[in-house]
């Protein structure tokens, strides 16, 4: 009897591979690039399930062509590549990969935060460029990090890993969010809760951990960034639209905020050319989650959500519960 067919979309972790091939038959692509949305849709005609990652598109029009489809396990915590609301007027589920990754993101937030505020990449370049001449009292004069204020928009799982790392730099914590966090969270992490307003005036470093949504899509822009101090640092680790790209390159120009730090950009892969060519901007290639630990988890934790799903089991991270 032949076993129920499951499409991997993109290269992933063989330990995860191997425990969807236990019970069904698996159809890899191993390409580096992902399928384009014909092919894609094409190879999950005949499909019980896929794992997908978030270069993924899995809308309306790919889910239309997969009858047999009954699950998208996606490798990521977001999930804005899946139309959720597509897949479950078909009665498909859709589960996402969350909590893994909070404590490695969080470190690469302080890593871009870092590299940022001490000019790293910038002297990286000029000392492999042979043009270092030795020590200098004005060279590579960054910010201290130590005693400053610390914005964290978005108090969530990820932001209060952040803000656990920011007490051991005995920083001043604010906090935006749309709901306040229980008194005991807030004793917990020494933050203290102001509207976004208050927190883009008063923070030497501002970093971004909200959801992408509507409501979110520029939550950085213009307006947000002329509050900020001529000083102050953006850190972007949570989704690329989330801040304004065309309207953060202006404000660097003008001065309005001294440097970003960002993992993540508008319209992936693509990046704004003005921030390639500035030695105030950090750039890392949507890398947060990017250690090996993490990433295995990310795989095998997809691959057992779709096995759940399959075996008629509750997947242990269903995003559209109304489906069951």
């Amino acid at each position: 009897m032949a076993r129920p067919k499951v499409l991997i979309s993109q290269k992933i972790f063989e330990e995860a591979v191997a425990m969807v091939k236990r019970d069904f038959e698996v159809e890899e692509n191993r390409g580096a690039a992902p399928l384009p949305p014909n092919i894609l849709a094409q190879r999950l005609k005949d499909k019980v399930g896929a794992i997908v990652l978030l270069t993924d598109k899995i809308d309306e029009d790919v889910v239309s062509q997969c009858p047999d489809l009954r699950i998208v396990s996606n490798v990521a915590v977001g999930y804005n590549n899946i139309d959720v609301a597509a897949c479950s007027r078909r009665k498909i589920m859709v589960t996402n990969t969350p909590g893994v990754l909070d404590d490695t993101t969080a470190d690469f937030t302080w890593t871009l935060l870092l590299a940022t505020a001490r000019r790293v990449v910038d002297a990286d370049q000029y000392l492999r460029s042979s043009r270092w001449k030795g020590w200098g009292l004005m060279d590579f004069l960054g910010y201290d990090v130590h005693h400053k204020v610390l914005g964290i928009c978005g108090l969530g799982r990820i932001g209060q890993c952040v803000a656990r790392r920011a007490r051991g730099f005995e920083m001043e914590i604010l906090y935006t969010d749309v709901f306040r966090a229980p008194s005991s969270i807030e004793k917990d992490l020494g933050a203290r809760f102001v509207d976004k307003e208050t927190l883009l005036k008063n923070s030497d470093f501002v970093t971004l951990h909200v959801p992408l949504l509507p409501e979110t899509t520029h939550y950085i822009s213009m307006v947000e960034l002329s509050l900020m101090k001529p000083t102050s640092i953006l850190i972007n680790a949570s989704r690329g639209p989330v801040v304004d790209e065309k309207a953060l390159v202006q404000a660097l120009k003008e001065g309005r905020i001294a440097a970003a730090g960002l993992d993540v950009y508008e319209n992936e892969p693509e990046i704004e050319p003005e921030l390639i060519g500035m030695k105030n901007v950090v750039l890392a290639p949507h890398m947060a989650s990017a250690s090996r630990e993490t990433r295995l988890r990310m795989a095998t934790m997809a691959a057992e959500n779709l096995v759940a799903g399959l075996s008629g089991k509750r997947p242990p991270n269903l995003v559209n519960p109304e489906v069951l």
